[in-house]
């Protein structure tokens, strides 16, 4: 069995083709359970810890039969307040094993993350835009030592 930490989604088929995205959202769900082992558990608010990296803050938004949709993000201390970023929804899509960006908020403020504008963007674009940045994170938030358990 290929571990996931060697699979490269973009690598696997044609970058924004909709067979890549699939693997993509495939890798993102393995990457996700590392994160939270106990997905198709957990309810509520939970917070992750790890000296020297920023607090990782998960919400349990929606449960249902086959998914289970949550908020990802860190809080930092701002002269307005506390703010939320990357502040993304997830779903998590438990019979299918594959996770997916539903949003980012906030996405436009970091230039790494703004594409050119294009008159006519494809939704598989966005998409695939996204999950990328979910897939990167998951990967950075395990390799931090960020997880999460039921206490």
């Amino acid at each position: 069995m290929l571990l996931d930490s060697l699979l490269v989604p973009e690598a696997i088929v044609r970058p924004k083709s909709f067979v890549g995205l699939m693997a993509l959202y495939e890798s993102n769900y393995l990457r996700l359970l590392r994160l939270i082992p106990e997905i198709e558990r957990l309810d509520g608010c939970f917070r992750s810890r790890v000296a020297g990296a920023c607090d990782l803050h998960v919400e349990i938004l929606e449960r249902c039969r086959y998914t289970v949709t949550l908020g990802m993000t860190y809080h930092f201390e701002c002269e307005d307040g506390t703010l939320a970023d990357p502040d993304m929804k997830v779903r998590a899509y438990l019979d299918g094993r594959l996770a997916e960006v539903m949003s980012i908020r906030g996405a436009d403020r970091h230039t790494e993350l703004r594409r050119p504008a294009r008159a006519h963007r494809r939704e598989l674009d966005e998409r695939w835009k996204r999950n990328v940045v979910l897939n990167k994170w998951l990967e950075y938030l395990t390799d931090q030592g960020h997880l999460l358990l039921e206490y």
